[in-house]
């Protein structure tokens, strides 16, 4: 009975994130027509497109590297393999309802069948949130030279505060995991998180494949602001450089709110909202711009399909 609570009321968010996003679309194409959007586009984008194709697959790579960095226990494992379970994790991705779900199916597909659960989990949970800290790095540094050429409203600087602070504390939350006691009770009903503790903490030891980690994110972050660069430059639209990092940063936070389908419908609202309201260029252009971003993420998408068809068996 209690599980069929839980999953009707899975269902029902679901259902409202879909809801969420589809009407998020509706709305800013009714507010910015499509043939206005499309306008924009034309062949003579194709080399930006396919330079973010070259940055979409070098940040696969970056990412399979980093977690093969942080697997620091267990066998040996080839580098394919990591690159073959990241890409599935993008096509989980883009099929299920949160920015995480692709995370979580990679890191337990791969920890079952290498019987390391725990550390997978543990270092892709890791790797995430190094992956905000290398975010926040860049946001911060960008933010006086933005604020000095655009008025940006307290309320989002207020957001990436905040937002670093939690990430702060889940690092250290994380890194000191044994040291934190846990009741009888939850451990009585979750008998796994002993083993993630124990998983976690082990990190400490290893302070090397940490920073080279956050290394790796770095690299991941400073792609991931070329790639939103390229896509403005695709539709002929030059940003100044600070201010296209702090809005990409605050895009991609408030999109991880678990209010839509992996912020589908409220991240082009958000990019038309900054873009536009703040600095004033065209919404047709922001939008434009915004949409090119679903090609990279398609193309690695496909490599995720094409792994899934060659290991079915």
């Amino acid at each position: 009975m209690a599980a069929d609570k839980t999953v009707s009321k899975l269902f029902v968010k679901r259902i409202l994130q879909l809801i969420v996003s589809v009407g998020g679309f509706a709305y800013i194409f009714y507010k910015i027509p499509l043939a206005s959007v499309a306008e924009n586009w034309s062949l003579g984008m194709a080399p930006w497109v396919l330079a973010t194709l070259v940055a979409a697959t070098l940040i696969m790579v970056i990412q399979a590297n980093r977690w093969k960095g942080l697997s620091v226990q267990g066998p040996e494992i080839p580098f394919k393999t990591y690159y073959a379970y990241t890409a599935m994790g993008y096509f989980f991705n883009n099929l299920l309802p949160t920015g995480f779900g692709g995370d979580a199916v990679k890191s337990l597909a791969f920890g079952k069948k290498f019987n390391q659960t725990s550390q997978s989990i543990s270092a892709v949970f890791l790797a995430r949130i190094q992956g905000l800290l290398a975010m926040f790095l860049c946001f911060f540094i960008a933010l006086p030279f933005a604020l000095s050429k655009a008025e940006i409203p307290f309320i989002y600087t207020l957001i990436m505060t905040i937002a670093l602070l939690v990430c702060m504390v889940i690092v250290i939350l994380c890194l000191f995991s044994d040291k934190i006691p846990v009741p009888a009770f939850i451990l009585n009903k979750l008998t796994f998180i002993p083993k993630m503790q124990k998983s976690l903490s082990i990190y400490r030891q290893y302070k090397k494949q940490v920073v080279l980690s956050s290394l790796d994110s770095l690299w991941l972050q400073l792609l991931t602001l070329f790639m939103a660069f390229a896509y403005f430059k695709a539709v002929g639209q030059s940003i100044d450089i600070s201010i296209l990092v702090v809005f990409t940063s605050i895009t991609t936070i408030v999109s991880m709110l678990p209010i839509s389908l992996n912020g589908i419908g409220v991240r082009e609202g958000v990019q038309v909202a900054l873009f536009t309201g703040i600095l004033g260029i065209p919404a047709p252009i922001v939008l434009s711009a915004g949409l090119l971003g679903y090609i990279p993420l398609l193309f690695q998408a496909i490599q995720g399909a094409i792994v899934l068809i060659i290991s079915k068996k």
